[in-house]
């Protein structure tokens, strides 16, 4: 009989072998375990059957395991619901928006459940089948296990208990005779099995819906896409409109340089004219300068001669 300590030790060893961060070293561990002629370690033989115990709802019946996974899942959601409202980053399988369910309970049973299913399995069958040896050459209905610290054969130990009637048959019925290995993984095996296929069977719908709804996605992109440039086309058009009038404005422009160049011949002509005009009108200018200077000149010369005196016509 275990002390109150050793009991206590031994729940505390279990309980925290559950934890997932310790699976595959645990799992590691036994099967190294299982490769040594020594017995196997009570405390790490009962930390698996309680881990395995925990993990264990993809080897039940669907409906029951479809209620586990989702309840569990609602678990991790909610726990990536407050990590986004914290703005911290999503643990696994806690993005309720992008986890694919299906495919994690196949990677969940691939990966988790079978491997650990089959060790236990094998450790189950390296721990009871000495005890089957000797209970069946002994004649036994019933073993007593004395130790904490291991099991192996040596601990079977005879009895000479006797019982009669539905005593008898019950105790016969849960006796260490009654195991049956080979039921045991046919069972699990089988119903695992077909866990995985129905999940596959979901995890091909999945896909098709995620399919889908990339393809309307990506089809409601090109659509605003497409809309965005139908109504950049109407600017492109006044711009193209803007260009053409630009263009046309460009000829009057080539004209009104082409009659700025004219105009500054025609002021280069109009100067040339008015240089011939002055010289026009001086070349006139000048006759009649030379008019009255031979006038004067004439009259100077009638002066002289005699010819004209200003007080006689006085």
């Amino acid at each position: 009989m275990p002390s109150k300590r050793e009991f206590r030790a031994l729940v505390i060893e279990m309980v925290l072998a559950t934890d997932m961060s310790c699976h595959f070293q645990q799992i590691k561990a036994m099967k190294n375990a299982l490769q040594q002629p020594e017995g196997i370690d009570k405390p790490k033989a009962l930390s698996l059957l309680l881990h395995t115990a925990d993990i264990s709802h993809p080897a039940k019946a669907w409906d029951l395991h479809h209620r586990w996974t989702m309840s569990l899942l609602e678990e991790f959601f909610r726990q990536g619901d407050k990590e986004a409202e914290l703005g911290l980053p999503f643990s696994p399988l806690c993005d309720r928006k992008s986890t694919m369910v299906a495919q994690s309970q196949i990677g969940f049973i691939d990966f988790i459940v079978e491997p650990t299913f089959t060790v236990l399995t094998d450790m189950t069958e390296k721990i009871v089948t000495p005890l089957i040896d000797e209970a069946s050459r002994s004649g036994m209905s019933g073993f007593r296990r004395s130790s904490l610290n291991s099991i192996s054969p040596s601990e079977v130990k005879r009895s000479s208990v006797k019982s009669t009637g539905s005593e008898g048959s019950a105790s016969l019925n849960c006796s260490i005779l009654t195991v049956d290995f080979k039921c045991f993984k046919a069972t699990w095996t089988e119903v695992v099995q077909q866990n995985r296929e129905k999940w596959k069977a979901q995890a091909t719908k999945e896909e098709k819906a995620k399919k889908e709804a990339e393809e309307n996605a990506h089809q409601g992109t090109d659509e605003k896409k497409t809309d965005e440039k139908d109504e950049k086309k109407p600017g492109e058009d006044t711009t193209a409109a803007k260009t053409e009038n630009s263009k046309e404005a460009n000829p009057g422009e080539n004209k009104s340089t082409d009659s700025n160049k004219n105009h500054v011949n025609g002021t280069r002509q109009t100067g040339v004219n008015k240089h011939e005009a002055s010289q026009g009108k001086n070349a006139p200018r000048t006759d009649k300068g030379t008019d009255s200077h031979h006038a004067v000149g004439e009259e100077k010369q009638h002066v002289q001669n005699g010819e004209f005196s200003p007080s006689t016509e006085m």
